[in-house]
């Protein structure tokens, strides 16, 4: 059963000097939802999540978490009201250790002080990690160091969490676990926004999903029924 409204996106305007990325762009996640956003490369999906972060500037739009707005305030007042960003690529310190990456994740005050119980649910989620604590991140596998970008920003223990492209470069079998880690976060009662390129995947995985396209939302529907669509492979093979 899915929770009470978390995430709201309305009418968002966003642009990169004088070029306009994205076009009053308007979506919702529910608590316990997983709601996916797909689209060619270059629609400005990574844009739409640095701007929920508070990364990039809305020119026009809101963003409302719960019942507060908190476009305008900078990144860790975001984190701090409950959004956290896992990033392409993951951005991990590579010459840390696992225990460090993941303590960073836990820097704001309230978090802190939640450490130990945050500690013990990241082990519990990925009980690989708890074996590496002491390695530096760099050991780690690709999958591996998946797990460890997602457990540093459960740190935080976020409402919502925002996914970029967090397949990118995993094996068909690493990409499943992950996915039944993410369907496990939602049972918890979080909401998950998650882009990318794995189409097939992330649309699989998604209860709903929204087609962006050159900044515009131009599809929703739930994320079976979008990856079967017209629309979808038109937009994505640029054809017709």
């Amino acid at each position: 059963m899915l929770g009470p409204l978390t995430l709201r996106v309305q009418d968002l305007d966003v642009f990169y000097g004088d070029a306009q990325a994205l076009y009053q762009v308007s979506l919702t996640v529910q608590g316990g939802e997983i709601v996916a956003v797909v689209g060619p490369n270059g629609s400005g999906k990574s844009t739409l999540l640095r701007t929920i972060q508070g990364l990039h500037p809305a020119r026009r739009g809101e963003v409302w978490l719960g019942g507060d707005r908190v476009n305008g305030l900078a990144a860790h007042e975001v984190v701090a009201r409950g959004v956290t960003l896992i990033p392409e690529g993951r951005r991990l310190f590579l010459s840390m250790t696992v225990r460090e990456n993941l303590e960073i994740g836990a820097y704001l005050a309230a978090a802190r002080g939640r450490m130990a119980e945050a500690l013990t649910g990241i082990h519990a989620l990925f009980p690989v990690l708890r074996g590496k604590e002491k390695m530096q991140a760099a050991t780690l596998s690709g999958g591996e160091q998946q797990m460890l970008a997602l457990g540093r920003g459960l740190m935080a223990q976020p409402t919502v969490l925002l996914l970029d492209d967090p397949f990118m470069g995993l094996a068909p079998r690493t990409i499943a676990g992950l996915c039944e880690t993410l369907r496990a976060l939602a049972g918890q009662g979080i909401g998950i926004l998650i882009v990318g390129q794995h189409v097939r995947r992330i649309l699989t995985l998604a209860g709903r999903a929204y087609l962006l396209e050159q900044g515009r939302i131009t599809d929703h529907a739930p994320g079976t029924q979008l990856l079967t669509s017209l629309h979808l492979r038109r937009a994505l093979l640029n054809t017709g």
